[in-house]
């Protein structure tokens, strides 16, 4: 089963089900730690390890039922139903598990990506990563001093860097690198799958962001018929570390509705 991170309720409101946080590509449940703390305040919070990603198992696929499944087991295992938090490929697993699995879900929130394949591939961030070297590396500084020779912004390196395990001997990424660049068409594709997932949904974007776009609202409105839309305006595609007070409240507000 996934890596599972449980943050228990502060103070626990009756009939509040869990919440079920997936990460993006790259990510871990590491990377929404502070979040995960500020939305436990009435609610269980787990937040996951995907496969081939942070602690939890190395796999052959990265596909989307696959994926899917690996929830419906933590979900399974926690108690059902839950409420899930997804964000890009975590959102696109969330939505293939609500789509074929919808009694394991109370309400959804897809956080800035939709269900359509993408014509954009993330194979250029693995080939960075690789490039790193990690010779006689222990500081993070120096790791993010060499891996700027690849990618000059700043925040996506330090994004990069909390999955880059400088404790183990030699230094090595919590990352299933080569799976992930194998299966990258399936990441950023989408498997078509039919169904409808008749439960709240709430699609949140960032201002900036172009992931989730006027033209997709029919197909996610076919899927989820009881889709919303929201927006955090100074937000790009990581609204959740770029506003996460903002991003925090429109998610509480929508859970608790």
């Amino acid at each position: 089963m996934l890596a599972t991170t449980v943050i228990a309720a502060t103070a626990p409101l009756p009939a509040t089900p869990a919440l079920l946080i997936v990460h993006g590509l790259f990510g871990s449940a590491r990377n929404w730690g502070v979040i995960a703390r500020h939305l436990a305040s009435s609610r269980d919070v787990v937040s996951v390890d995907m496969r081939n990603h942070g602690q939890s198992p190395r796999e052959s696929s990265q596909s989307y039922p696959d994926m899917a499944q690996d929830l419906a087991e933590v979900i399974m295992a926690h108690g059902a139903p839950m409420d899930v938090l997804g964000h890009s490929m975590g959102g696109k697993a969330a939505m293939q598990l609500a789509l074929t699995r919808p009694e394991l879900l109370r309400k959804l929130v897809v956080a800035d990506i939709a269900p359509v394949a993408y014509g954009h591939d993330q194979s250029g961030h693995i080939h960075a990563m690789r490039a790193l070297d990690l010779s006689n590396l222990t500081q993070r500084s120096e790791a993010d001093r060499r891996l700027s020779a690849q990618i000059e912004d700043p925040a996506l390196r330090a994004f990069f860097l909390q999955s880059l395990d400088l404790k183990a001997q030699p230094p090595e990424w919590r990352l299933n690198l080569d799976v992930l660049e194998a299966e990258m068409p399936k990441i950023v594709g989408w498997p078509d799958t039919k169904g409808e997932f008749d439960h709240p949904t709430l699609f949140l974007t960032g201002g900036r962001s172009h992931y989730v776009r006027a033209e997709h609202r029919d197909t996610i409105k076919a899927l989820f018929p009881k889709a919303r839309f929201a927006k955090l305006p100074d937000a790009g595609h990581w609204l959740h570390a770029e506003a996460p007070r903002a991003f925090e409240q429109t998610v509480e507000v929508f859970l608790q509705a």
